[in-house]
């Protein structure tokens, strides 16, 4: 399928192929365990003749964009956060996943670090407060770069740690923690699992966001007006019109 002529979303400018097909490739890449010659041979069934390379450029190149035009219908997520690390392997080495979840398990943030230290942490919920504001509480595991990262924060007033009605910071067993937390790394790990593995510490960030943001939709943290439609592909494509 050749690319559209006037009326396409300036987002796809200059694309060969139509929009349909770019935002069909890249959410099944990401929703499905599929690799990029999966999806070329899915299309080449559908009439549609791409390049594994192809899928593989346009899930770069349109990561950042899809998740920043999603940003505006996310839900507020709850007030108690769990925060923990899981693993990922980056150019056979490995690498530190923070990420955090409601009471409810629904996804607040997620950070890919080179190292899991007081700095990493300390992005990480910078992040997730500037996201989504003050939880009424924070549990974390034993790990005390992440304690410590977290009362420095406070102590420089980054959020309300002394003063009247604070943010609680708990630490758990990590048996504790892990019933929400653990659960939701393995949604995660089970995506990435299925890939050729991880080149470059930049494309593992991308497509690690992009799964962040397939996993929140499957969660339901999206509201979207129901003049996008009931389709997938509807309500993606109205989605990305909006700039």
């Amino acid at each position: 399928m050749r690319k559209q002529g006037t009326g396409r979303n300036p987002l796809f400018a200059k694309r060969w192929f139509a929009d349909e097909v770019i935002i069909m490739c890249v959410r099944w890449y990401l929703r499905f365990r599929l690799s990029y010659r999966d999806l070329a041979s899915i299309a080449a069934e559908l009439g549609i003749a791409v390049a594994p390379s192809t899928i593989l450029r346009w899930v770069i190149r349109y990561t950042g964009e899809f998740i920043r035009r999603w940003a505006p219908f996310e839900m507020v997520v709850g007030r108690s956060l769990r925060a923990d690390e899981t693993y990922i392997k980056v150019s056979g080495g490995w690498m530190f996943l923070y990420r955090a979840v409601d009471e409810r398990g629904r996804t607040v943030a997620s950070y890919l670090s080179r190292t899991r230290d007081q700095t990493a942490a300390r992005t990480f919920f910078r992040q997730a407060l500037k996201l989504h504001g003050e939880p009424r509480s924070i549990t974390l595991d034993g790990f005390e770069p992440s304690y410590t990262a977290l009362r420095r924060m406070g102590m420089r007033n980054e959020f309300n740690y002394l003063w009247e009605n604070p943010v609680k910071i708990r630490r758990l067993l990590i048996l504790e923690l892990n019933n929400i937390v653990e659960p939701d790394h393995r949604r995660v790990k089970f995506r990435v699992s299925a890939m050729l593995g991880f080149k470059s510490f930049r494309s593992a960030s991308i497509v690690l966001a992009r799964i962040e943001l397939i996993q929140k939709l499957k969660k339901g943290q999206y509201g979207v007006p129901y003049s996008f439609g009931t389709s997938s592909l509807d309500i993606w494509k109205n989605v990305l019109a909006e700039s």
